[in-house]
């Protein structure tokens, strides 16, 4: 290696420090992809590769761009919290009544082996260990109605 450059070990630490402030910033995943640049640069140094300083540099440039073009969205999108599908596919669905219901009442229900809060929209009252279906699900809340 020339002395003209940066030093392998250098890089090593810059891509490591910009690592741990990705994990101490909420700032959207870039600092990991320069701390990953940086230990790129760091190995092509240490191999002999780039020794000048202006050609690492370059070369720190390009591949946390690169990094960042190609591996953020992934990552982001990974990462990025969903709705659960699964109450979608509840409607439809038959459940036994832990409480007694009055017609617009709010009780306890049984399905899939967990309680959920429910809601009589039907027309009658719902007694307990009755069937219901469920007609619709908002957040945590079942709409049901008699079977």
């Amino acid at each position: 290696m020339s002395e003209a450059g940066i030093a392998w070990w250098m890089w090593a630490i810059f891509g490591l420090v910009l690592a741990a402030l990705e994990l101490a910033t909420p700032g959207g995943f870039y600092l990991l992809f320069f701390g990953i640049g940086a230990l790129l640069v760091s190995f092509l140094t240490w191999g002999g590769m780039v020794d000048a300083t202006l050609p690492q540099l370059l070369w720190f440039s390009v591949l946390s761009v690169v990094a960042t073009v190609l591996f953020r969205r992934r990552l982001v999108d990974s990462l990025a919290t969903r709705e659960p599908e699964a109450s979608d596919s509840m409607v439809g669905e038959v459940a036994v009544t832990l409480d007694d219901f009055d017609p617009d009442g709010f009780g306890k229900v049984e399905l899939r082996g967990t309680a959920w809060s429910a809601r009589n929209v039907g027309n009658g009252p719902l007694p307990r260990g009755h069937r219901c279906v469920v007609q619709r699900v908002e957040g945590l809340l079942l709409l049901v109605r008699p079977a």
